[in-house]
């Protein structure tokens, strides 16, 4: 297994719609397709075109993150009585262009997400009890390209009273849901395709210095 983060998982996904993106690609507005969809799409294109993966913007909270996802996932563990396997990138089964890569397997039919947020985000979390649309597209994705049959979303913050630092949330899989995204998904690949052939044939094929 490729360890996440690393540059050769970086290099696996390059080009690729990954699951923690899905939410921009069905980005909306009133009067259309948002700019984060625009901007995914034009960073795909520009991956596609040298082999280069975007340079990745890190900040204070998501490395606090990246820190404290062992420290979670030991505290997932030890709340649901289960062993975690760690999980590399895994491409969708039929969509070339596509894959994703889960925070973890559970057993033979499960996976987990992992959220470190700020303290503040995870408070509305434990309020509200559900799971934001942005991660339920993220988590059936994940699904949808390892074949299992639920994912739980564990949000983590040890900055919390010890009852309050774990909540954990279980999303079924839904092949409606896996199948509206598969749609949306291949005609997002199918735009970066097609403008990759056309700067391709206005300008050539050379890759970036």
């Amino acid at each position: 297994m490729i360890e996440q983060g690393s540059i050769e998982w970086h290099a696996q996904r390059c080009g690729k719609v990954t699951a923690s993106r899905v939410a921009d690609v069905l980005a909306k507005t009133k009067t259309g397709w948002g700019a984060s969809r625009a901007n995914y799409l034009a960073e795909l294109i520009a991956e596609t075109l040298t082999g280069v993966p975007a340079v990745s913007f890190s900040n204070a909270a998501m490395q606090w993150g990246t820190d404290t996802e062992p420290q979670a996932r030991a505290a997932y563990e030890f709340f649901t009585d289960v062993d975690v396997e760690l999980a590399g990138f895994v491409d969708h089964p039929t969509i070339i262009g596509s894959g994703a890569s889960p925070d973890g397997y559970v057993g033979s039919d499960g996976l987990m997400e992992v959220k470190c947020p700020n303290t503040a985000t995870h408070i509305e979390t434990l309020l509200k009890g559900g799971i934001p649309e942005k991660y339920q597209y993220q988590m059936y994705w994940q699904m949808a390209c390892t074949g299992r049959q639920w994912c739980d979303l564990v949000s983590f913050d040890p900055r919390m009273p010890g009852n309050m630092q774990l909540f954990v949330k279980r999303l079924e899989r839904s092949d409606t849901q896996i199948a509206y995204l598969e749609k949306e998904v291949q005609s997002f690949i199918g735009e970066i395709v097609a403008k990759v052939v056309a700067l391709q044939t206005l300008y050539g094929t050379a890759k970036a210095a």
